[in-house]
């Protein structure tokens, strides 16, 4: 009855059973001992036919545990003799993707290392943390293998900092989808070049990405111009008013020293004036109203006019608005914003491109919060792929199911 009872719950059919049971008090183990019937003949995948045992060799599975106690499965896996004289390893059904693991106890560990650090999943299936991590390494890598991107045309590529100092990282997501789907160390046009080979990898045709959005760095501009040579280049809105609000903030620094009104209205120049609180709110007016003679406040001015003119619709009135914005700010004395004009200047046709596009790398800039998590999941690694694994784990939208049956 009992034997039943684990076959049952361990899925087992035959010609597999379970041929008896060790329960380790002491140790809080348990082992199930599975074997199989004799004279059973065996699939082989890419072989045709039933092939008889040759001989068998031992394996040791961990599984999910029996309640707070390890669970292993011992068993006697069978080598079949092929038709041509060969003899192969039988893949028990239950067989994980990494040596000495079931394909339950793998899809435990990813869905846990999908929420906590390596480490935290380690001490709760009772594992080491480079075991665990290589599990998600090895999914990963097997899903991507089998991942198709030949319908990928929209692409946003963007880096974060994988460690302190000019460590970087390179992804690119697919836009519409908004997953990542390839991953590069760098931020150099070659890293381009290698988030185009990975995806190209995978199916998808550089030639006929039809756009891309990216921030105005000029390697960017270069790899995507070499590597991506039929994609439209958008420089999205979110990137630009970023460099208009650095402005603020530096013609702010600047003032200040002569002016000590300035202090403390940092946030109040940057943030969105309808989501000020009423003290704030009321600080930034009267700021405003020396608009004058404060450049901050005449910065402030500039950059809300940036945003109001990025909001427009029509490829040709923004390119207008944008030019005739430029050359009021080079005829004013706020330097910061000059710095601004001259970059949208250099760089007008990807950002009046936003204007019909509307494509947008903001969900990976969203997204930055969550690779910072991965790289305190990945504590203790410092290897590239390791940190690979773990943003593909949280933002590649992976389907572990092509591959385990059981994994989320």
């Amino acid at each position: 009855m009992t034997a039943k009872l684990f076959e049952m719950a361990l899925g087992i059919s035959s010609p597999w059973y379970v041929a008896g049971t060790d329960f380790d008090a002491g140790a809080k183990t348990l082992t199930i001992l599975v074997d199989f019937t004799a004279g059973s003949r065996f699939e082989l995948a890419g072989v045709a036919g039933l092939h008889p045992v040759h001989d068998t060799v031992p394996k040791r599975y961990r599984h999910l545990n029996f309640f707070e106690h390890e669970c292993f499965l011992e068993v006697r896996v069978p080598r079949v003799k092929l038709p041509d004289g060969g003899v192969r390893l039988v893949e028990a059904p239950w067989t994980g993707k990494l040596s000495g693991f079931t394909l339950l106890f793998e899809a435990l560990v990813l869905m846990l290392c999908q929420q906590m650090t390596f480490a935290a999943a380690a001490r709760l299936v009772g594992e080491s943390r480079h075991r665990v991590a290589a599990i998600c390494e090895r999914y990963v890598e097997l899903t991507l293998a089998h991942t198709d991107l030949s319908a990928v045309r929209e692409l946003a590529i963007d880096e974060t900092s994988r460690a302190r100092g000019h460590d970087y990282i390179s992804l690119a997501a697919d836009a519409l989808e908004r997953r990542v789907v390839a991953v590069a160390e760098g931020r150099s046009a070659d890293s381009i070049a290698q988030l185009v080979r990975e995806i190209q990898s995978r199916g998808a045709a550089a030639t006929k990405i039809r756009s891309v959005s990216i921030d105005m760095s000029p390697a960017f501009i270069k790899g995507c111009a070499e590597h991506l040579p039929n994609a439209r280049i958008t420089f999205d809105k979110f990137h630009v008013i970023w460099h208009a609000n650095a402005a603020v903030d530096r013609t702010r620094r600047i003032e200040q020293r002569t002016n000590p009104s300035l202090k403390g209205l940092r946030w109040p120049l940057l943030k969105d004036r309808l989501r000020l609180s009423h003290t704030a709110a009321a600080n930034l007016d009267t700021l405003i109203a020396h608009i004058t003679t404060v450049r901050t406040a005449r910065a402030w001015a500039y950059k809300e006019q940036l945003r109001e003119i990025l909001n427009r619709k029509q490829i040709n009135v923004t390119r207008s608005m944008l030019l005739h914005w430029c050359t009021c700010v080079m005829r004013s004395k706020v330097q910061p914003m000059k710095e601004v004009a001259n970059m949208i200047r250099n760089n007008l046709a990807g950002i009046t491109a936003w204007a019909q596009t509307r494509q947008t790398n903001g969900f990976l800039e969203a997204l930055n919060g969550l690779f910072q998590s991965a790289k305190r999941r990945a504590r203790g690694f410092t290897r590239f792929a390791t940190i690979r694994t773990v943003i593909f784990l949280i933002a590649g939208k992976l389907n572990f199911r092509t591959i385990n049956p059981h994994a989320n």
